[in-house]
């Protein structure tokens, strides 16, 4: 099924930047669907971006259109959220997951739609404070 390994977390100020990368064995991220998803204490996990199988279509939250970017690097089979302009509220752990079944130009970041995503990393902790 294969697996993915974030990591990038870390301590940073308001207003800073920050990437994360999620790293996948097992199968190629160019070959499904691919979610970032954060989560606080207490909360469900919120999706923050996706990027289609294709490439052609990415999307992001409300809360965090124009600050973070998706990226994909099919020859190194890494996925990138590159963060900027942090707020305290963009702070938890972060994950990466895989959608399997989905058409080639489609992603989906809705609540009602996680359950298809699966093979979860172990999460990389983001810290936004001064």
């Amino acid at each position: 099924q294969g697996q993915f390994v974030e990591s990038g977390g870390d301590l940073v100020q308001p207003g800073g930047s920050l990437s994360l990368s999620c790293a996948a064995s097992g199968f190629a991220v160019d070959s499904v669907a691919m979610g970032w998803f954060r989560q606080v204490p207490g909360k469900g996990r919120e999706g923050v971006s996706c990027i289609s199988t294709s490439g052609k279509t990415t999307k992001y939250a409300d809360s965090v259109e124009g600050r973070f970017t998706l990226s994909r690097d099919n020859a190194k089979n890494t996925v990138y959220l590159h963060m900027h302009s942090l707020k305290p509220e963009d702070a938890g752990v972060y994950y990466c997951a895989a959608d399997r079944n989905t058409r080639p130009d489609f992603c989906s970041i809705l609540p009602r739609n996680t359950w298809r995503y699966d093979s979860w990393g172990q999460g990389t902790q983001v810290t936004v404070s001064s």
